[in-house]
């Protein structure tokens, strides 16, 4: 064991351990993953949401490469038949920038994955983040309300968090007591009392939900509603005079209504408590140097799809983008602002097709139409919209 410390020490170890990581960072990557494989180490970058291979170190040198991530993350060195979590902090041209490591024992051994976590790179700004401007207004009148439950949701990836994180920016000032317990906490906001959660030792997301509503807090963000007690506790806040921001996963926004009241919670509280839903996913945004004019036959579209744009964009491939086509992210979202009307159909049993043919009529976008008018806009392509939007 003192011989595999004293590996991942070494100057060339640590060199490429560094070099990995600055790479990755200045491809604009979210995660970096290394995998042993028969004979071979794997090494792939997620960037903008797609893992891409790169050249691979020497098989050799695996052993001391995980070791040197697991020194840097405080993990237990001498433990590889468990899973084990932790993180560190670089400093890149004056920036600091979190990673946090996570390591599972593979049949091949140790698969360490880094995920990026750079504040500069992404903006917590609502305004920059891709809505559209009426969606911006929904969410704006949706997060500033004195009291009520915002649910976002979609499937892992889609920027949930950073959407949360965003609203919270916007909405923090020194006349409020902002409260968050999350799993992990993946940005540090200064004037709020941010809690990560530990299972190991009773710390759960209700407890801490418990301890927060003695602790007078204006608003509360919870990581994500995992259950029918977390949900409950929620509910309650909101209902008792707090703005309660979380995440839930489901396909669009109607059907968070449903998975409430599936997982056990009377729909008179649900219709109550809730204020905004957001469904949303992130795509890839065309690259400006090298997209594509192409005309669209309405022919060529799928069943229900229509574009007004007589000319759209898709992608070519440059040396500005690594010739994939694509460079950045965006938005795309479903935002369901709740008042009376719809209040009154979801306590009646509307379906979700229901639900949203009274939000379109109020000015909602589906997640379809709100990526199809980035798709006239030239910002994606309508590849990108198709495999990532759902139809109802």
């Amino acid at each position: 064991m003192d011989k595999l410390i004293a590996q991942a020490e070494e100057a060339p170890v640590v060199k490429l351990v560094d070099l990995i990581i600055r790479q990755a960072i200045e491809e604009d990557a979210s995660d970096i993953h290394i995998e042993p494989q028969h004979g071979k180490l794997g090494l792939r970058y997620r960037i903008d949401g797609v893992l891409y291979e790169m050249p691979s170190p020497s098989a050799a040198l695996y052993l001391p490469i995980v070791s040197r991530i697991k020194i840097l993350s405080r993990m237990d060195i001498a433990e590889k038949r468990l899973p084990q979590d932790g993180g560190f902090m670089v400093k890149i041209k004056e920036r600091l920038i979190d990673l946090r490591a996570s390591t599972l024992p593979t049949i091949y051994g140790e698969k360490a994955v880094l995920r990026i976590l750079d504040k500069s790179r992404i903006p917590l700004e609502l305004s920059k983040l891709g809505f559209l401007p009426s969606e911006l207004e929904q969410i704006r009148e949706g997060v500033t309300s004195a009291y009520g439950l915002v649910l976002l949701t979609g499937p892992t990836g889609s920027g949930k968090s950073t959407t949360l994180y965003a609203a919270l920016n916007e909405i923090k000032s020194s006349s409020k007591n902002i409260l968050t317990v999350e799993d992990p906490v993946e940005y540090r906001i200064e004037a709020i009392s941010q809690v990560q959660v530990k299972p190991e030792i009773g710390l759960t997301f209700a407890n801490s939900l418990r301890s927060f509503l003695r602790q007078d807090p204006d608003i509360i963000l919870v990581g994500e509603v995992r259950d029918l007690e977390t949900a409950e506790i929620c509910i309650r806040a909101a209902l008792t005079g707090h703005l309660v921001l979380s995440t839930l996963h489901t396909n669009d926004a109607p059907s968070t209504i449903t998975r409430l009241i599936d997982i056990g919670m009377p729909s008179y509280l649900v219709v109550a408590s809730l204020r905004l839903i957001v469904a949303q996913r992130l795509v890839r945004k065309l690259c400006p140097d090298c997209k594509t004019p192409y005309e669209v036959k309405p022919e060529e579209l799928p069943r229900g799809v229509s574009i007004r744009a007589p000319v759209i964009y898709k992608a070519k491939g440059c040396e500005k983008c690594n010739l994939i086509g694509y460079k950045g992210r965006t938005v795309i979202s479903e935002v369901v602002l709740m008042d009376e009307e719809l209040r009154e159909i979801i306590y009646k049993g509307a379906s979700a097709q229901e639900i949203i043919g009274l939000a379109k009529k109020k000015g909602t976008f589906t997640l379809l139409e709100s990526g199809l008018k980035r798709v006239e806009e030239g910002i994606t392509s309508l590849e990108e919209v198709l495999s990532v939007a759902i139809t109802y």
